[in-house]
């Protein structure tokens, strides 16, 4: 196995046509078709980058932004953006094209951290990753800052160190009530 790869060595691209079976009620594609049809790209991105099987540890935030509309062709593009010691971090953007009119939009985004594992099922190391242009170096600071700011996030809010004072002032203009019993 290599010790540096490029993200180009792993990216793919998967392009579907979305069929009537990919509906929801309202008439639009389902979003739990299109996040399976974003953790299979992922998969395989992780999968071929580090030559393992890959599990899906996280996904950061999916913010939908464009409806799907069946008859359309949906475009799935993902790469490796950031590597650890045993994950991967894989960006998938979704883009949705009109067939007759040729229009474009981007659909939605998100990152996945893949984990690599061996044959007992356990985190094996990944190839390091190659950057070749400035975007590259963005994307893997990005990812990196995003690890950190979920490390914080869950420490923060970690029923051991909550401490309820900080956090009720945050809460006063919310739709909550609060009412507590000792």
């Amino acid at each position: 196995m290599n010790r540096f790869k490029t993200a180009k060595d792993s990216h793919l691209s998967l392009t579907e046509l979305m069929l009537p079976s990919h509906s929801n009620f309202g008439g639009k594609v389902h979003g739990g078709y299109i996040l399976n049809l974003m953790d299979q790209i992922a998969f395989a991105v992780a999968s071929k980058h580090s030559q393992s099987y890959c599990v899906t540890a996280s996904v950061n935030r999916v913010d939908f932004l464009h409806p799907i509309e069946v008859g359309e062709l949906v475009t799935l593009k993902a790469s490796v953006n950031y590597t650890g010691r045993t994950s991967m971090v894989v960006g998938v953007r979704v883009e949705a094209e009109h067939v007759t009119t040729g229009e474009r939009k981007h659909c939605n985004s998100s990152y996945f951290t893949m984990v690599a594992k061996n044959t007992d099922g356990n985190p094996t190391k990944v190839p390091g990753l190659i950057i070749t242009d400035e975007h590259g170096i963005r994307r893997f600071a990005r990812s990196k800052a995003r690890k950190e700011q979920a490390r914080n996030r869950s420490k923060i809010y970690d029923e051991e160190d909550f401490e309820l004072a900080n956090h009720l002032h945050a809460l006063e203009n919310e739709n909550v009530k609060i009412e507590l019993h000792n």
